[in-house]
Protein backbone atom coordinates (compact mmCIF):
# COMPACT_ATOMS: atom_id res chain seq x y z
CA UNK A 1 0.00 0.00 0.00
CA UNK A 2 1.37 3.16 -0.75
CA UNK A 3 1.90 6.08 1.48
CA UNK A 4 1.22 8.45 -0.86
CA UNK A 5 0.93 9.20 -4.56
CA UNK A 6 4.56 9.93 -5.25
CA UNK A 7 5.61 7.18 -3.17
CA UNK A 8 5.55 4.78 -6.31
CA UNK A 9 9.23 7.06 -7.19
CA UNK A 10 10.52 6.06 -3.85
CA UNK A 11 13.98 3.98 -3.99
CA UNK A 12 13.31 0.05 -3.06
CA UNK A 13 14.92 -2.08 -1.79
CA UNK A 14 15.86 -6.33 -2.92
CA UNK A 15 16.72 -8.87 -0.25
CA UNK A 16 18.70 -6.06 1.69
CA UNK A 17 20.19 -5.28 -1.93
CA UNK A 18 20.19 -1.61 -3.15
CA UNK A 19 19.63 -1.91 -7.04
CA UNK A 20 18.13 1.03 -7.56
CA UNK A 21 20.77 2.74 -10.07
CA UNK A 22 21.46 -1.10 -11.59
CA UNK A 23 18.93 0.34 -14.67
CA UNK A 24 21.43 3.11 -15.26
CA UNK A 25 24.01 0.70 -16.07
CA UNK A 26 22.43 -2.18 -18.33
CA UNK A 27 22.99 -0.23 -21.07
CA UNK A 28 26.62 -0.88 -21.14
CA UNK A 29 25.31 -4.53 -21.97
CA UNK A 30 24.24 -3.45 -25.30
CA UNK A 31 27.20 -1.89 -26.30
CA UNK A 32 29.80 -4.76 -26.97
CA UNK A 33 27.77 -6.10 -29.81
CA UNK A 34 28.32 -2.75 -31.71
CA UNK A 35 31.91 -3.81 -32.55
CA UNK A 36 31.35 -7.13 -33.76
CA UNK A 37 32.24 -8.16 -37.35
CA UNK A 38 28.82 -8.29 -38.46
CA UNK A 39 26.79 -6.01 -37.17
CA UNK A 40 22.87 -7.06 -36.22
CA UNK A 41 19.73 -4.97 -37.31
CA UNK A 42 19.62 -3.30 -33.69
CA UNK A 43 23.56 -2.21 -34.11
CA UNK A 44 22.32 -1.16 -37.68
CA UNK A 45 19.83 0.79 -36.53
CA UNK A 46 21.51 2.14 -33.71
CA UNK A 47 24.04 3.48 -36.03
CA UNK A 48 22.10 4.94 -38.29
CA UNK A 49 20.61 7.05 -35.40
CA UNK A 50 23.42 7.99 -34.12
CA UNK A 51 24.04 9.49 -37.83
CA UNK A 52 20.96 10.63 -38.02
CA UNK A 53 21.78 12.92 -34.48
CA UNK A 54 25.29 13.91 -35.53
CA UNK A 55 23.78 15.48 -38.35
CA UNK A 56 21.41 17.86 -35.79
CA UNK A 57 23.55 18.62 -33.76
CA UNK A 58 26.49 19.88 -36.39
CA UNK A 59 24.82 22.84 -37.08
CA UNK A 60 24.42 23.68 -33.48
CA UNK A 61 28.28 23.04 -33.04
CA UNK A 62 29.32 25.02 -36.19
CA UNK A 63 31.38 27.62 -34.41
CA UNK A 64 33.37 24.75 -32.05
CA UNK A 65 36.96 24.05 -32.63
CA UNK A 66 37.15 20.32 -31.26
CA UNK A 67 36.33 18.17 -33.44
CA UNK A 68 33.92 15.41 -32.97
CA UNK A 69 32.51 17.72 -30.05
CA UNK A 70 28.51 16.31 -31.21
CA UNK A 71 29.75 12.59 -29.81
CA UNK A 72 29.22 14.20 -26.69
CA UNK A 73 25.36 15.38 -27.07
CA UNK A 74 24.93 12.06 -28.70
CA UNK A 75 26.07 10.21 -25.60
CA UNK A 76 24.22 12.40 -23.59
CA UNK A 77 20.84 11.79 -25.40
CA UNK A 78 21.66 8.26 -25.77
CA UNK A 79 21.86 7.54 -21.60
CA UNK A 80 18.78 10.02 -20.83
CA UNK A 81 16.73 8.09 -23.72
CA UNK A 82 18.18 4.59 -22.49
CA UNK A 83 16.99 5.56 -18.56
CA UNK A 84 13.51 7.24 -20.20
CA UNK A 85 12.84 3.98 -21.69
CA UNK A 86 13.83 1.77 -19.03
CA UNK A 87 11.21 3.52 -16.26
CA UNK A 88 8.44 2.55 -18.62
CA UNK A 89 8.67 -1.08 -17.89
CA UNK A 90 7.02 -2.40 -14.58
CA UNK A 91 9.33 -2.72 -11.46
CA UNK A 92 12.30 -0.72 -12.78
CA UNK A 93 13.50 2.44 -10.89
CA UNK A 94 12.26 5.43 -13.18
CA UNK A 95 16.33 6.89 -13.02
CA UNK A 96 15.69 9.95 -14.69
CA UNK A 97 12.66 11.40 -12.17
CA UNK A 98 14.72 11.86 -9.54
CA UNK A 99 17.02 15.67 -9.71
CA UNK A 100 20.01 13.70 -8.47
CA UNK A 101 20.25 11.81 -11.75
CA UNK A 102 19.48 14.74 -13.97
CA UNK A 103 21.21 17.38 -11.72
CA UNK A 104 24.31 14.76 -12.18
CA UNK A 105 23.76 14.91 -16.19
CA UNK A 106 23.72 19.29 -15.97
CA UNK A 107 25.25 20.85 -13.57
CA UNK A 108 29.29 19.12 -14.41
CA UNK A 109 28.27 20.20 -18.15
CA UNK A 110 27.05 24.07 -17.19
CA UNK A 111 30.44 24.16 -14.42
CA UNK A 112 32.39 23.04 -17.85
CA UNK A 113 30.87 25.24 -20.22
CA UNK A 114 31.33 27.98 -18.01
CA UNK A 115 34.55 27.75 -16.82
CA UNK A 116 35.54 27.71 -20.53
CA UNK A 117 33.57 30.32 -21.40
CA UNK A 118 35.43 32.41 -18.30
CA UNK A 119 38.41 31.47 -18.74
CA UNK A 120 38.84 31.97 -22.73
CA UNK A 121 36.50 33.96 -23.66
CA UNK A 122 35.77 36.54 -21.11
CA UNK A 123 34.60 39.78 -22.94
CA UNK A 124 32.54 36.89 -25.16
CA UNK A 125 30.58 36.10 -21.94
CA UNK A 126 30.77 39.90 -20.31
CA UNK A 127 29.11 41.10 -23.93
CA UNK A 128 26.07 38.03 -23.50
CA UNK A 129 25.42 39.81 -20.28
CA UNK A 130 24.09 43.15 -22.21
CA UNK A 131 21.64 42.76 -25.25
CA UNK A 132 22.57 44.88 -28.02
CA UNK A 133 20.88 47.92 -28.34
CA UNK A 134 19.51 48.06 -24.82
CA UNK A 135 19.44 51.52 -23.21
CA UNK A 136 21.66 52.49 -20.47
CA UNK A 137 19.26 53.31 -18.01
CA UNK A 138 18.22 49.60 -17.99
CA UNK A 139 21.73 47.98 -17.97
CA UNK A 140 21.99 47.42 -14.35
CA UNK A 141 18.36 45.08 -14.10
CA UNK A 142 19.52 43.47 -17.37
CA UNK A 143 22.69 42.22 -16.50
CA UNK A 144 21.15 40.66 -12.99
CA UNK A 145 18.18 39.50 -15.10
CA UNK A 146 20.92 37.83 -17.35
CA UNK A 147 22.93 36.59 -14.44
CA UNK A 148 20.43 35.04 -12.78
CA UNK A 149 19.04 33.26 -15.95
CA UNK A 150 22.41 31.70 -16.86
CA UNK A 151 22.40 30.49 -13.01
CA UNK A 152 19.31 29.01 -13.15
CA UNK A 153 19.77 27.17 -16.42
CA UNK A 154 21.30 23.47 -14.73
CA UNK A 155 18.21 23.43 -12.46
CA UNK A 156 16.14 24.37 -15.46
CA UNK A 157 17.52 21.59 -17.87
CA UNK A 158 16.97 18.98 -14.56
CA UNK A 159 13.36 19.82 -13.45
CA UNK A 160 12.13 20.05 -16.77
CA UNK A 161 13.53 16.39 -17.28
CA UNK A 162 12.23 15.16 -14.09
CA UNK A 163 8.65 16.81 -14.18
CA UNK A 164 7.58 15.94 -17.85
CA UNK A 165 8.59 12.07 -16.34
CA UNK A 166 7.19 12.28 -13.27
CA UNK A 167 3.79 13.96 -14.56
CA UNK A 168 3.47 10.76 -16.99
CA UNK A 169 4.24 8.12 -14.68
CA UNK A 170 1.82 9.65 -12.57
CA UNK A 171 -1.09 9.41 -14.50
CA UNK A 172 -0.54 6.09 -15.38
CA UNK A 173 -0.35 4.88 -11.56
CA UNK A 174 -4.14 6.94 -11.07
CA UNK A 175 -5.18 5.77 -14.05
CA UNK A 176 -3.85 1.85 -12.91
CA UNK A 177 -5.34 2.01 -9.45
CA UNK A 178 -8.71 3.25 -10.44
CA UNK A 179 -9.04 -0.07 -12.30
CA UNK A 180 -10.33 -2.44 -9.44
CA UNK A 181 -13.53 -0.42 -8.98
CA UNK A 182 -14.43 -0.14 -12.29
CA UNK A 183 -16.44 -2.92 -14.32
CA UNK A 184 -15.64 -4.52 -16.83
CA UNK A 185 -16.69 -2.48 -19.94
CA UNK A 186 -15.20 0.47 -18.40
CA UNK A 187 -11.93 -1.40 -17.58
CA UNK A 188 -11.60 -2.30 -21.10
CA UNK A 189 -11.49 0.96 -22.17
CA UNK A 190 -9.42 1.87 -18.96
CA UNK A 191 -6.86 -0.31 -20.74
CA UNK A 192 -6.76 0.74 -24.07
CA UNK A 193 -6.72 4.56 -22.61
CA UNK A 194 -3.41 3.17 -20.71
CA UNK A 195 -2.00 1.79 -23.91
CA UNK A 196 -2.54 4.93 -25.74
CA UNK A 197 -0.77 7.10 -22.78
CA UNK A 198 2.09 4.55 -23.10
CA UNK A 199 2.69 5.44 -26.12
CA UNK A 200 2.60 8.76 -25.28
CA UNK A 201 4.92 8.30 -22.81
CA UNK A 202 7.40 6.40 -25.17
CA UNK A 203 7.16 9.57 -27.16
CA UNK A 204 7.82 11.88 -24.45
CA UNK A 205 10.87 10.00 -23.27
CA UNK A 206 12.35 10.79 -27.14
CA UNK A 207 11.38 14.24 -26.81
CA UNK A 208 12.59 15.11 -23.40
CA UNK A 209 15.83 13.07 -24.45
CA UNK A 210 16.50 15.37 -27.54
CA UNK A 211 15.46 18.65 -25.70
CA UNK A 212 17.79 18.12 -22.51
CA UNK A 213 20.67 17.43 -25.32
CA UNK A 214 20.01 20.27 -27.82
CA UNK A 215 19.71 22.68 -25.11
CA UNK A 216 22.91 21.72 -23.39
CA UNK A 217 24.50 22.20 -26.97
CA UNK A 218 23.29 25.66 -27.49
CA UNK A 219 24.44 26.08 -24.14
CA UNK A 220 27.95 25.03 -25.32
CA UNK A 221 27.57 27.63 -28.58
CA UNK A 222 27.05 30.06 -26.53
CA UNK A 223 30.52 30.12 -24.68
CA UNK A 224 32.65 29.79 -27.75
Amino acid sequence: MMANLFSSFDPSTFMSLTLNWMSSLIMFVSIPPMFWLIPSRWSMFWINLLFTLHKEFKPLLKSSSLTGSSLLFISLFSVILFNNFMGLFPYIFTASSHLSFTLALSLPLWISFMLYGWLNNTTHMLAHLVPQGAPNVLLPFLIIIETISNLIRPGALAIRLTANMIAGHLLLTLLGNSGPSLSMFTLNFLLILQFLFLILEFAVSIIQSYVFSVLAALYSEEVT
